[in-house]
């Protein structure tokens, strides 16, 4: 796989110095490898957006939005290869890798509606003041780096995708190094559909082509998701060009058990928050606050359900949960093990790296974990719980909010006036009440506080690759 880089509508050999290994984390081999672009390949990647920018933005909404159909449409015939893929290179099992598709294409089929329904450029505003006009117009932010991570790579990409081309944007898109290969789709798709060259490039590589798209002059904004050490940095370099910058970040999330809970549906709730893509999500639900009267009842029933987890390949095993997708994530879950043991915590399941090929971890649960604790602080990005008990619903809410992360909650009670009245109180910028954590792309995706800036999804998604100029006449 050497022509692994889509520029101005062609697919490019990397020119950089390094050589990518992409992984099957089941086995814990390689079995592909390609070449990570150059910064001249990452020039060569903004110019043609910027070059292909006055003819794309000029472009009807309804032209952009047939586009944006041919993409889901493309999307859901390469169905089989795209979840294959993602089952060997993120370990996911089958019934996750098809949830990601489908959510890909439905992101796709939601901003081809939104951009067909986009109102005309201008409006007219009313105005108090005699002998003036004025009017709205909605364009298009400009060229836009997107820098997606490895955990959901399909997903995050057509999350920002979708909308920044809606909106009249042409795009850089630097995949995740750890999962190049399922983002190649939006290429061949690009091909496919005979979308104009340069409204769409891809350019792959490590830290060092992330940097030099990130830093580029040539972007009038950036869309990053990931961790929030390279986060920061993304930050910095929009500030050095004062452009906007949208950021989704970790999270360190809450699910919050009443005792008024079936305990068979809340353990449910809890596992699917902590142990879907190996834990591998940043709106991972890994602190669990149990309320003392369901707490014995419930606790025991946990540790069931996560031992019982059939755990394995998915691409020759029935699994509830693969690998985690790369050594590196491997090795600091195993870390974070590590670090229990020094604490004195009580495991009550998993608490350890599996002796098989591959990178698996044991879904695990500790109790009783002390608030100062490195893994009730921090994030793991792993199958990795911790339990505390409280008593009130003050104690529950102060709790959840005491964390520098604000990205989700979950909520569960059969009161559902207490259970809206938490939702209302707790610092996130989601919040699920008796549910999985089910995403529409009609709902708003981001965070408060160390989970990020901006919003994905729905028409904030829209608006955040939109700029609003407007326009004053004197009559007079």
């Amino acid at each position: 796989m050497t022509t692994s880089h889509y520029i101005a509508g062609r697919w490019v050999e990397g020119q950089g110095s390094d050589c990518i290994s992409v992984n099957d984390p089941a086995l814990g081999q390689p079995f592909a490898e390609l070449m990570a672009a150059s910064a001249a390949q990452v020039d060569q990647a903004v110019a043609a957006a910027r070059g292909a920018l006055p003819a794309w933005k000029a472009t009807s909404a309804g032209e952009r939005a047939g586009y944006l159909r041919g993409f889901a449409e493309q999307l859901g015939q390469r169905r089989e290869a795209l979840i294959s893929v993602q089952m060997r290179n993120n370990g996911k099992p089958r019934h996750e890798a098809e949830i990601d598709l489908d959510d890909a294409i439905a992101t796709f089929n939601y901003y081809a509606e939104l951009a067909a329904q986009l109102p005309s450029k201008n409006r007219e505003v009313p105005l108090a003041a005699p002998g003036f006009t004025a009017r709205t117009r909605l364009e298009p932010v400009g060229v836009v780096g997107l820098i997606v991570p490895w955990n959901f790579p399909l997903v995050t990409s057509a999350w920002k995708l979708a909308p920044a081309l809606a909106a009249g944007c042409t795009v850089v898109l630097k995949p995740s190094e750890v999962t190049p290969l399922v983002e190649q789709a939006y290429g061949q798709i690009a091909d496919a559909l005979g979308l104009p060259a340069g409204v769409l490039n891809i350019v792959n590589g490590k830290a060092e082509t992330g940097a030099a798209l990130s830093n580029h002059t040539g972007l009038d904004k950036l869309s990053f998701t990931g961790s929030n050490s390279v986060g920061s940095q993304v930050m910095r370099s929009a500030s050095a060009q004062c452009r906007p910058v949208t950021l989704e970040l970790g999270g360190k999330s809450a699910i919050v058990v009443f005792d008024d809970c079936d305990v068979d549906q809340a353990v449910a709730w809890i596992v699917a928050g902590i142990t879907w893509n190996a834990g591998q999500m940043c709106s991972a639900t890994s602190r669990l606050l149990v309320q003392d009267g369901i707490a014995d009842a419930l606790l025991p029933r946990l540790q069931a359900a996560l031992d019982n987890l059939r755990v394995g390949n998915p691409l020759t095993e029935e699994v509830d949960m693969g690998p985690l997708t790369s050594q590196a994530q491997w090795l600091k879950v195993a870390s974070y093990f590590a670090t229990a043991r020094e604490e004195g915590l009580q495991c009550l399941a998993g608490g350890r790296a599996l002796d098989r090929d591959g990178w698996f971890v044991s879904p695990t649960l500790y109790a009783d974990v002390p608030k100062d604790s490195r893994l009730w602080t921090e994030e793991i990005f792993g199958p990795v719980l911790c339990a505390r008990r409280f008593a009130t619903e003050e104690q529950a809410i102060a709790e959840a909010n005491d964390s520098r992360f604000g990205l989700v909650a979950t909520v569960c009670s059969t009161d559902l006036a207490r259970a809206e009245r938490v939702a209302d109180a707790l610092e996130v910028g989601h919040v699920w009440i008796n549910s999985v954590q089910a995403v529409f792309v009609e709902t708003s995706w981001g965070g408060t506080k160390g989970s990020g800036i901006g919003r994905e999804l729905g028409p904030w998604g829209l608006s955040a690759y939109q700029s609003v100029k407007h326009v004053t006449r004197c009559l007079g």
